[in-house]
């Protein structure tokens, strides 16, 4: 008799594929510490303290505001405040003839926008949306300058 497992009938169980109990093994312990955690205890083996806690702002978490740094200790401390870390990096790196529609409406809301283009200007980036200017761009911006 067949054994029907999602996409793949099987003979028996030790035809599944060789990870497939490795899977099985995880999720029953993931479930075993899930239970055990709502059931007001804490997971058995977690390494996790009872204090731990995560401040954001040491994490550097974009969007959240840092105390005001020396810009000669972090040149790029600017960086987590950009809108660009929050958001899919493809649409900053498009293909060649790819539209730089969505990058560059992201960048005219940000608050380091001219950070980011400063940065690209003055480490010659060739490649993506910096400041809200494509590679092109700022080729054009650095020749009137």
């Amino acid at each position: 008799m067949a054994i029907h497992n999602g996409a793949h009938d099987f003979e028996s169980p030790d035809q599944r594929h060789p990870d497939a109990q490795r899977h099985l093994d995880s999720r029953r312990h993931l479930e075993a510490a899930a239970d055990e955690l709502l059931a007001g205890g804490r997971a058995s083996g977690s390494i996790v303290p009872d204090n731990w806690h995560i401040d954001p702002v040491q994490l550097g978490v974009p969007g959240v505001r840092r105390p005001v740094v020396d810009e000669e200790e972090n040149p790029l401390a600017w960086q987590a405040d950009s809108l660009c870390a929050q958001t899919d990096p493809e649409a900053f790196f498009p293909e060649k003839g790819g539209s730089t529609r969505d990058a560059k409406k992201i960048c005219a809301t940000c608050d380091v926008k001219s950070q980011c283009l400063e940065y690209a200007l003055q480490n010659d980036e060739r490649f993506g949306i910096w400041g809200g200017l494509s590679e092109r761009e700022r080729r054009k911006l650095r020749k009137r300058a």
